[in-house]
Formats: C-alpha cells, sequence, structure tokens
C-alpha cells in the first residue's frame, strides 16, 4: 500500500525532554505525528473510541489511540480493512495508532483456546469460528491495519498465579517476541514494542526485561498487571522493573487505569498508558472528575441545576445540570453516555497536560498531592 495523505517519512524516534524523580516528559515521533508523553491513549477497540465523533478526542488533547488486533481481525478483517486504506483512513484518524496483539482477548474472551509454541488456537466469541494467532500472523494483521506502534503476541496470566506458570509463560512470550520482531517489516515511522511478563515476580520480570533488551525494540511495555492483583503489588512490579528499561525508549503501562493508578505509575517511570475505564465508566453514569468520582445515577443529583464542574473546560461537565445528566442515565438516553464519556476522557487529557507541565517544571511530586487532594475533599454538597 501506498502511504496515505497524512502519513510523512520520519523515523519512529522518542525524544526525553525532561525528568522529575523518575517521572519522565517526552516525545515519540512516529509517521502519523508526534505523541507527547506521558500520553493517555483513548480506547477504539473496533475502529471507533465509543459514543466520541474522532475529532472530539484529538481536541480534548488525546495524540494517539488504540486499536485492538483481535476485533478487528474478526470484524470487518485486516485486509478488507487494507484495501479500504488503513484503520487511519477507514475511522478517519490522520494521527498516531497503536494496535495491541490480539493475545490478551483471545485468552479473556475467546473460546476453546489452545496455546503451543506456534502460537494460539481459538474459537471466536462472536460466531465460534476457528482460528490461528501466531506472533507472525499478529504482527502480519497489524501491519495491514497501518498501525504506527505494534505490540508483540505474549501470553497474559492472570494473577494470583503459580510462579511456574508465571515463568513459563514468561519465556514462551520472550521467544514469541523473537519471532514478531523478525516478522515486523520496518516501515518508516512505525515501530514495534516488547511487552514484560512474568507476574508479580520481580526476578521473573527483570529475566523478562533483560530478553527483550537483547533482542531490542523500539519501545517497551509492561504487561500482565491490573489483572486481579493489588495495587500495591502493580506499583511495586513496576518500581522493580522500569529501571532495567532503556531510557531513550518509551515505556507503556498496558491496560491501566484509574487517574490514582497513571498519576503513581508516572512517579516510576512509565510514559504511555490506555484503559476503557474513562469511556466504559461514561456509559454506566461514572464520572471522573477534580473532586474524585462521581456517580450520576444517585438519586441525590435528581434535583440538582448546577454543573458537574463549573471551573472544567469540557462544555459536557460545565454546561449541562447534574440534573438534567441523571436524567439521562435512569432514562438510558444515548446522550447521557456521549456526554458522561465527554466528560471523561477531557478529565484524563487534563490529568496528562497536567503531569507533563508538572514534570518540566519540576513540580511532579507537588502536582500529585495536590491532585489527590481534590479527589480526598469529595464531591460538592448535596443540595
Amino acid at each position: 500500500m501506498s502511504e496515505t495523505a497524512s502519513e510523512t517519512t520520519t523515523e519512529f524516534g522518542f525524544t526525553l525532554h525532561a525528568t522529575d524523580g523518575m517521572a519522565r516528559r517526552g516525545t515519540v515521533t512516529t509517521a502519523h505525528g508526534e505523541i507527547r508523553t506521558p500520553a493517555f491513549m483513548p480506547v477504539g477497540t473496533q475502529a471507533t473510541v465509543k459514543c466520541m465523533y474522532p475529532t472530539q478526542v484529538h481536541e480534548l488533547g488525546a495524540d494517539i489511540l488504540l486499536g485492538n488486533t483481535y476485533h478487528l481481525m474478526l470484524r470487518p478483517g485486516a485486509e478488507r480493512v487494507a484495501k479500504l486504506g488503513g484503520l487511519h483512513h477507514f475511522m478517519n484518524w490522520p494521527h498516531p495508532i497503536l494496535t495491541d496483539s490480539g493475545g490478551f482477548q483471545v485468552m479473556s474472551l475467546a473460546q476453546l483456546r489452545k496455546i503451543s509454541e506456534k502460537g494460539v488456537t481459538f474459537r471466536s466469541h462472536i460466531d465460534g469460528s476457528r482460528h490461528e494467532l501466531t506472533p507472525e500472523r499478529s504482527i502480519e494483521i497489524q501491519g495491514l491495519l497501518g498501525s504506527n506502534i505494534q505490540m508483540q503476541l505474549d501470553e497474559c496470566v492472570a494473577l494470583p498465579a503459580e510462579r511456574k506458570e508465571m515463568e513459563r509463560a514468561m519465556e514462551l512470550s520472550l521467544r514469541w517476541a523473537e519471532r514478531s520482531k523478525a516478522a515486523f517489516f520496518g516501515k518508516r515511522g512505525h515501530g514495534i514494542f516488547g511487552i514484560v511478563q512474568g507476574g508479580d515476580d520481580e526476578e521473573l520480570r527483570l529475566r523478562s526485561a533483560k530478553g527483550l533488551v537483547d533482542i531490542g525494540f523500539h519501545g517497551y511495555a509492561l504487561g500482565g498487571l491490573a489483572v486481579g492483583e493489588p495495587q500495591e503489588v502493580m506499583l511495586r512490579v513496576i518500581q522493580a522493573t522500569t529501571p532495567a528499561l532503556p531510557v531513550d525508549k518509551p515505556r507503556y503501562l498496558m491496560g491501566v487505569g484509574t487517574p490514582h493508578d497513571i498519576l503513581e505509575a508516572v512517579a516510576r517511570g512509565i510514559d504511555m498508558f490506555d484503559c476503557v475505564m474513562p469511556t466504559r465508566a461514561g456509559r454506566h453514569g461514572q464520572v471522573f472528575t477534580r473532586r474524585g468520582r462521581v456517580n450520576l445515577k444517585n438519586a441525590r443529583h435528581a434535583d440538582d441545576p448546577r454543573p458537574l464542574d463549573e471551573l472544567s473546560d469540557c462544555p459536557a461537565a460545565r454546561d449541562w445540570s447534574r440534573a438534567y445528566l441523571h436524567h439521562l442515565v435512569r432514562t438510558g438516553e444515548a446522550l447521557g453516555a456521549m456526554l458522561l464519556t465527554w466528560v471523561n476522557l477531557a478529565y484524563y487529557q487534563s490529568l496528562m497536560a497536567g503531569a507533563r507541565a508538572a514534570i518540566e517544571a519540576g513540580r511532579y511530586a507537588d502536582y500529585k498531592v495536590e491532585v489527590e487532594a481534590g479527589w480526598a475533599a469529595g464531591d460538592i454538597e448535596a443540595m
């Protein structure tokens, strides 16, 4: 396929601009533009960020979206997307896209899955059709989609797990990493990330990190976290692992998480995040604000003419009353999901913009304390 109109011949790279403790402020450069880090990637699982227009998502400050290999290979199919001009053109998003490998969804959604050295065979959760996903096929699919950042195929183990099982999955993921890297065709301005596995065992994590660095990737992700373990375990693993990763490469914590998780992970050297939480919560009446989480299903909002946050830059948080938002949620109106998703993605991007500015100013610890104090103060009093 030829390059799309929005694509350049820029080399893929990472520039580190500032550090504050372990927190980092940088820029990832891709063929479809730059990604300011720390960055939160809204999840566009099936080539759409649910309840949002692509232009809205970008205007909120998102430089990059995440697409999902498992879902897109099943519907509409990677070959079809390629024929239609690639994922950027297909979904009208001319900015960077990261695609995950599909491995996590195979492990969590697919039916009758079977893991072997070759890869994973499974039956679709949609229609029961049989498929095979190997490291090579995963990279091929991501290449057909045209994503700027491709992820190696790995095996993610739910925690808690026996050490022997975590070690087996970690070593298999390392072998798959080699095959994924070999299959990556290295299109200019596009990169591939390796995924550190090893469960909650620090020694396994460090072995995984060393193996991936020896193979050599454009960036490194921490996978297999936020899968059932307590937050303190996740943070301990991050703290132990990030120093083993190259300073001049981006670091991505997969599938995380809450605003508090993100602030803590930035403090431990993570650059990139994704999570369905802000979009999923919005569709279920939950919003994230500078005062913490607010449940719009709660009857206390039914007669409240005040907005969610009169100081917010987001119109959805500032220009509609709590009573109206409560009404939309209670009646299941689509507009409710749209407005609350808008609120949440705006808050997440505001949180990241604040983190970037604080790191540049050398005051990230103060920023973190200030944000957490706002959450601790809680929502405004009911009328």
